[in-house]
């Protein structure tokens, strides 16, 4: 997938100078929408480049100092040798988070492999330690590209994530939410992505950023109703995932989610 370049090209408003964008990457998912939105409609927008990716394409962009703030998979975060954390804001959920799941056509007690979704890295490394502590199952684990899904049977379950499984959530007899199997073992909520910087974010970048966010999530009818127009989630209900199964806001509860996580990501290894 190439990355897309929505916002580009930012030019001085004071000099004649063509002055460096700012480099702001997020996923291309229904999940993001509101932040893109702010981005794309925030006063700062002709200062900014915004890029769009998958999540382990925006990791990579991050770890290669491609781009100045993503939002990134948490599980890239102990990959860097520093980081700075945007306060506020990520993408998480407080149970069922409805785009993150694991499909078969058996339980999953039955499955002997498991194909793990291309496109993530913190759902591929929820998954493993669910098998490992939650339902304490050892499958062959197999990595994927393009069109997986279509190998999805028998006793071989899949990882999806994004549009894609709130697309295939109708297509299989078993779907395991991760962010209720994850509620289900911890009692806690869960932080997928989070934003992130290689170097310390600008207080007026900070300060400009949080604006557009905010303005992102509290235009959220207004992005519920386009996206019903575009019809591309037809018998879905896109406002209970917006407004309730997707978090936008990370509190002391979700960091205290992530560091648990990011410390059973170290047990994996």
């Amino acid at each position: 997938m190439t990355t897309e370049n929505i916002l580009s090209s930012r030019t001085s408003t004071t000099s004649n100078t063509c002055m460096p964008k700012y480099k702001i990457a997020l996923v291309s998912y229904l999940n993001s929408r509101p932040f893109l939105f702010g981005l794309e409609n925030y006063s700062f927008k002709n200062e900014i480049e915004v890029l769009l990716d998958t999540p382990a394409r925006i990791a990579d962009l991050l770890l290669k100092k491609e781009v100045d703030l993503a939002l990134v998979p948490v599980a890239v975060i102990p990959k860097m040798k520093k980081h700075f954390m945007l306060p506020g804001f990520g993408i998480g959920c407080s149970g069922e988070v409805q785009s993150v799941c694991v499909f078969a056509e058996s339980k999953i007690e039955r499955c002997e492999s498991i194909l793990l979704d291309y496109q993530s890295r913190t759902s591929v490394l929820l998954t493993k330690i669910l098998l490992q502590k939650h339902w304490k199952l050892s499958l062959r684990e197999k990595k994927t590209t393009q069109g997986y899904e279509n190998n999805i049977r028998g006793a071989q379950a899949g990882l999806v994530i994004g549009d894609r499984a709130l697309m295939l959530r109708d297509s299989f007899p078993y779907m395991y939410d991760l962010g209720t199997e994850w509620k289900k073992m911890t009692k806690l909520p869960f932080v997928f992505a989070a934003w992130v910087s290689n170097k310390k974010i600008p207080q007026s970048i900070s300060e400009e950023l949080t604006s557009a966010f905010q303005l992102g999530i509290n235009s959220i009818d207004k992005l519920i109703k386009e996206e019903k127009l575009k019809k591309n989630f037809a018998g879905f209900d896109i406002e209970y995932y917006l407004k309730h199964a997707i978090n936008f806001s990370l509190d002391k509860e979700k960091l205290e989610a992530m560091n648990l996580f990011l410390k059973y990501t170290e047990d994996l290894n």
